[in-house]
């Protein structure tokens, strides 16, 4: 039951007629895991504690340093060396003493995942590696959980719903993870994306607790900061009879010395398509054709399928988006380029 403070505090979210007092009620009474509590942490917990999320769990074990003030702004120079966790709760009950807070300062592993995520309703994946966005998404789908995913590097995020009523996990997305992680140390990102990201993430939080709207179960959306873009992609989820290993070969990826080799032997055999912006194409790219990923389904008819269709991208990541979105058409002929052009 909500106190006088808190029927004052919510006032303005409360008078929306999806939301309501039975809204209220329903977010107090949530528990909602935040895993990370960085970039994408920072803007989901402040937005979550001030909505009146009943308690937050905050899972993290780094320490605050100077190059995450730019972007993870629940922090000041003087948390430096701190404990992102424990420090992030701190300020949180400053912001909401309604809400319970409960600090994770320790590194999110298979001896623990469990046993932390099991009380929680909702779990928010903010973590920036993809040892722990499968962990996580493997501990909800054992546990039954619903996730709701955001990434960002550079000037681009994603943002999805899994695992929510028998909806697509992250592996129907992504069925193994890349050898190599990319993240914002290596591939650098603006300061504002993963506020974008992270408002977008707690927006699906509240959204479900409540049971309104329409959410991104089984849908991914991306948005791209620099060129004002965004798309939503629907994701079909695997057979669930395929193993991890089997769903692993699903993406095809061949790296720089298999594609030369094939466009010296048998150069009318390959399509290229390179899916990142025109202007990144421009400025450096290795032939073929320039189709956005955002605008791959709509250039469906101009390539080729009696082709090997190879695309990529900067890093490898998009590239694989576009063999996800290309592969229903093209039998298993399409393939990513490992690495990118980086």
């Amino acid at each position: 039951m909500l106190t006088k403070a808190e029927l004052n505090r919510y006032n303005r979210q409360m008078i929306l007629p999806e939301l309501g007092l039975d809204g209220q009620e329903k977010l107090k009474a949530a528990k909602v895991l935040v895993i990370g509590a960085g970039g994408l942490g920072c803007p989901v917990l402040q937005y979550l504690a001030a909505a009146g999320i009943g308690t937050i769990g905050i899972v993290d074990d780094d320490l605050v340093e100077l190059s995450n003030l730019h972007r993870q702004i629940l922090y000041n120079h003087t948390d430096i060396g701190l404990s992102k966790s424990k420090t992030a709760a701190a300020k949180l009950e400053l912001l909401n003493p309604h809400v319970g807070f409960r600090a994770y300062h320790e590194r999110f592993t298979p001896d623990h995942a469990t046993s932390i995520c099991r009380d929680y309703d909702l779990i928010v994946d903010c973590s920036d590696n993809f040892t722990t966005r499968y962990l996580v998404n493997d501990t909800c789908v054992s546990l039954g959980k619903t996730l709701i995913f955001g990434s960002i590097l550079q000037f681009e995020g994603q943002v999805a719903v899994f695992n929510h009523n028998g909806g697509p996990s992250y592996r129907d997305l992504y069925p193994a993870s890349p050898m190599e992680n990319i993240n914002c140390v290596e591939g650098g990102v603006i300061g504002i994306l993963p506020g974008i990201i992270g408002l977008y993430m707690a927006n699906e939080v509240i959204k479900l607790i409540c049971g309104i709207g329409e959410t991104l179960s089984g849908k991914l959306m991306t948005i791209d900061a620099l060129n004002n873009i965004v798309s939503v992609f629907k994701i079909a989820p695997e057979k669930k009879t395929a193993t991890i290993k089997t769903e692993a070969k699903t993406i095809n990826e061949i790296d720089k010395t298999i594609l030369d080799q094939w466009l010296s032997e048998c150069p009318d055999e390959i399509f290229l398509i390179d899916v990142r912006e025109d202007y990144e194409h421009e400025e450096d790219n290795i032939g073929g054709v320039n189709i956005s990923l955002y605008e791959l389904t709509n250039s469906l008819d101009y390539i080729p399928k009696n082709k090997k269709v190879v695309c990529y991208c900067q890093t490898g990541q998009r590239s694989k988006m576009a063999v996800q979105l290309l592969r229903g058409v093209y039998d298993g002929k399409v393939y990513s380029l490992k690495g990118g052009v980086s």
